[in-house]
């Protein structure tokens, strides 16, 4: 240490005098980034420095040590300082004072510390014990004391740890997996953890500990600017949480994008998907470059003694034109000549997502800096690259990632750049914009044998979601960019209007099922009308139920694919020449005449209650790639009446029962009495909040109770919300009540789309009886946090709703739910 900085370290060795100079630095809005961190990091080295030496003047066998973070001199404003006091053994008693003197101080200012006091072999046995510590050690940086200490024991664990890199790589990697496993993708998290996830900083400090082990390298374009994006983010989270949290929640996101002068959170997650998709990919790269040279050292010896020295020239087998394998990867041919070949990348990536294989780093490097651009209108065998790299299955998402790293995509497809790492805010959706539209090809690589233009619905799967990179109905704005686009790729006038037409409707068929009512001819002819032909509704189909199904578990289930498989059928009977009034009505199946029957006969209401699906849902049997249903199925028949829809859902919301989904429809029974009889049956989905099911009969005595007004059940969730209130992350968005113009000829739809919520459903019921119109029908579907409801109601005759009528009852039930 020079006399200036011992000067230096003096001055500001009091805990009020460092304080005051940590506070004034934080405080400094025009400092930031890695001036701030570089800063802090001095400011701490010169405070602990001076503690140090007023504690151990002499300072002979004893050092001080930064390690970590802090010994990579990235402190952020709430981080731990990662200490090790290092000494020779010779003067335990010393040792023991200077740790007081130094460890009090900190804790005083109320700084996180993660301290150990060791001797150089102690700390070399417990790195080789533990990969942590070890890790620590590698970013060892010396503060103060004893140099020869420090710059021996960086010596010596920086060998220990190139000596034992083909041992504990694997299990660096191991850790970075279960670490994955836990915290998820970076990239994809709404409310993503800076630190652990993956693609995050922990990842970042693993790349930087292959490095040091001289084995393998990560790619090092763009990966320093990545590293400091996210600890940039972090220090903002610092400050504006004034915590120590790497967690980038929803409610902080506005404030930390405002500290870093970015326009809204959507900018800042954006930044922080980039980031951490370079560093993922960085970590891919690199652990793939680990398991080479892993397998080749443990290969070479035997084949030294097979062959008798020498190295054996690696095989490469062609997979296709400019495109051979080796040694696990796919890589270009010595005669690939990008330059004159403008479809080689398409071929080069096909070839890969076909063979399982992953591209070379080289291989993709080389492709972006040396392809020939792609000529307008794509070759017919652009094209055909492209279909093939899309319905190649899962291994479509790993070569089209490395593609997009270098810029291949985007230059390939212009309009990608719009929703490339662009967040969703929807808890239903697990993906970013780009990852769910290659996860729907994925998806919908599956349904391929299902329809007679496969290309079609695998380049509408990339692209049916193209449009919420801009303003507005994402399907209207997605249906004249993929007109574009299509045309960009080649196809002719024709298939460009059937792509623009799957985009243009591709919400067309799951909302129009769980939302309408599939037995008005109306609804029927509506969705054909939109579709134009059977083959149209074919590719709808099938690219319905990849979109779904990529969107996350909330979007898909066996009761909304059966929905959407009986609309298919009745629009396709149609499409074939049937008139709309001629479609039959859903047939009861025998359980639900059963039901009916007893309920007229006894005049109350009757119920099922099970966990197993019923008879319709067994009659189709299983679909592909269905998962189980949501929640139990419960089935009720009532002689109709008043009061029915929020009486039956009081009486589950009072139970804890959460409602997934639910269909309520009237059912004449002419055969039962001269004047006929009309039950309202119920086929609803519920699932326990937590606990056990209550049992049928519990359920069946209070809604009696309720029907005949014995049981006040609003008065008894008011006592429940009062005792305990429910707590909510952030703010919902306020509930929407709409009327579905022409959406039938026998029944005003009203539309609610709200957050879900304990007894949602029995206060739109009873403010719709308050209204005095007649329900008849509902369609009530829940998606994550947010249910879409349709209810046809009709006046007290049966007949629609007055337009004024109608926009009276929704205004009104809007009121009630955004009060309640």
């Amino acid at each position: 240490m020079t006399s200036t900085d011992t000067r230096e370290g003096t001055e500001d060795s009091g805990p009020g005098g460092y304080a005051a100079a940590r506070l004034g630095l934080l405080q400094e809005e025009a400092r930031s980034g890695p001036s701030r961190r570089r800063t802090l990091a001095q400011l701490t080295d010169r405070w602990l420095a001076g503690l140090f030496t007023a504690a151990a003047p002499a300072a002979r066998g004893l050092a001080l040590v930064a390690v970590g973070g802090y010994g990579r001199g990235e402190l952020s404003p709430r981080s731990d300082l990662d200490l090790l006091l290092l000494h020779d053994g010779s003067s335990p008693d010393t040792v023991a004072a200077v740790a007081d003197r130094l460890w009090y101080p900190v804790w005083d200012l109320g700084l996180a510390l993660d301290h150990s006091v060791r001797t150089p072999a102690e700390a070399r046995g417990t790195a080789a014990d533990d990969l942590k510590v070890q890790l620590g050690l590698l970013d060892a940086r010396h503060l103060a004391g004893d140099l020869t200490l420090t710059t021996g024991l960086r010596t010596t664990v920086l060998a220990d740890w190139r000596n034992q890199a083909p041992r504990r790589l694997p299990e660096l990697r191991d850790l970075c997996a279960d670490r994955a496993g836990r915290a998820g993708e970076l990239r994809f998290l709404l409310e993503p953890d800076l630190k652990e996830a993956h693609g995050g900083l922990r990842d970042a400090t693993a790349l930087r500990a292959v490095a040091a082990s001289w084995l393998a390298d990560a790619p090092r374009e763009g990966l320093d600017a990545a590293r400091r994006t996210l600890l940039d983010v972090r220090d903002a989270l610092h400050l504006s949480t004034g915590r120590a949290t790497d967690r980038l929640s929803l409610q902080e996101q506005d404030q930390v994008a405002a500290r870093l002068g970015l326009l809204d959170a959507d900018i800042l997650l954006r930044q922080v998907y980039e980031a951490a998709r370079v560093i993922s990919y960085a970590g891919d790269v690199t652990w793939r470059e680990v398991g080479r040279v892993l397998r080749a050292r443990s290969a070479r010896p035997r084949l030294r003694a097979l062959i008798g020295g020498g190295r054996p020239a690696p095989e490469r087998t062609p997979l296709a034109e400019g495109v051979v394998e080796q040694d696990g990867e796919v890589v270009l041919a010595r005669t690939a000549r990008p330059d004159r070949d403008p479809v080689l990348p398409l071929r080069a990536a096909a070839a890969a997502a076909e063979a399982g294989l992953p591209l070379s780093l080289h291989a993709v490097r080389r492709l972006a800096a040396d392809t020939a651009p792609m000529p307008v209108p794509w070759p017919a065998e652009a094209r055909e690259q492209l279909v093939t790299l899309l319905g190649s299955g899962p291994a479509t998402v790993e070569v089209w990632d490395a593609l997009e790293a270098e810029g291949l995509i985007t230059r390939l497809l212009p309009d990608w750049e719009r929703v490339r790492c662009r967040p969703q805010r929807n808890a239903v959706h697990v993906w970013t914009v780009d990852r769910h539209l290659t996860e729907t090809a994925v998806r919908a690589s599956r349904n391929i044998r299902r329809v007679g233009r496969p290309d079609l619905l695998l380049v509408a799967a990339l692209l049916h979601d193209i449009g919420k990179g801009w303003p507005g109905d994402h399907s209207v704005a997605g249906e004249t960019i993929v007109k574009d686009v299509a045309a960009r790729i080649g196809f002719d006038r024709q298939d460009v209007s059937v792509l623009a037409a799957l985009v243009r409707h591709h919400l067309l068929l799951v909302e129009t099922a769980t939302r309408r009512d599939l037995d008005d001819p109306a609804t029927i002819q509506l969705v054909a009308d939109a579709v134009g032909s059977q083959s149209t509704l074919e590719l709808l189909h099938a690219l319905t139920e990849a979109d779904a199904l990529a969107t996350g578990p909330a979007a898909w289930s066996s009761w909304r694919a059966s929905l959407v498989a009986g609309l298919v059928r009745r629009v396709s009977a149609v499409l074939a020449g049937d008139a709309p009034a001629d479609l039959p009505e859903t047939a009861p199946t025998a359980e639900q005449e059963r039901l009916a029957v007893e309920a007229v006969v006894t005049g109350g209401p009757v119920l099922v209650l099970r966990a197993q699906p019923g008879e319709e849902d067994a009659a189709d049997g299983p679909a592909p790639e269905q998962p189980e249903p949501l929640g139990v199925e419960l089935r009720i028949a009532v002689p109709e009446r008043g009061g029915v829809l929020p009486a039956v859902a009081g009486v589950l919301a009072l139970h804890r029962l959460t409602v997934r989904t639910a269909e309520l429809r009237p059912m004449e029974l002419p055969d039962i009495t001269a004047a006929g009889a009309s039950v309202l049956l119920l086929d609803w989905r519920v699932a326990a909040e937590y606990g056990s099911l209550p049992q049928a009969a519990r359920l069946r005595a209070d809604l009696v109770r309720a029907l005949d007004g014995s049981l006040d059940i609003a008065a008894r969730l008011a006592e429940r919300d009062a005792a305990y209130p429910r707590r909510r992350a952030g703010v919902a968005a306020p509930p929407r009540v709409t009327v579905a113009d022409a959406a039938s000829r026998h029944a005003t739809v009203i539309e609610v789309r709200a957050h879900d919520a304990p007894g949602l459903l029995h206060r739109i019921g009873r403010a719709l009886e308050t209204a005095g119109v007649r329900v008849r029908s509902a369609h009530v579907g829940t998606l994550g946090a947010n249910v879409v409801d349709s209810f046809y109601v009709t006046d007290a005759k049966g007949a629609p709703l007055t337009d004024a009528e109608a926009a009276t009852v929704a205004r009104d039930l809007e009121t009630t739910l955004r009060e309640g």
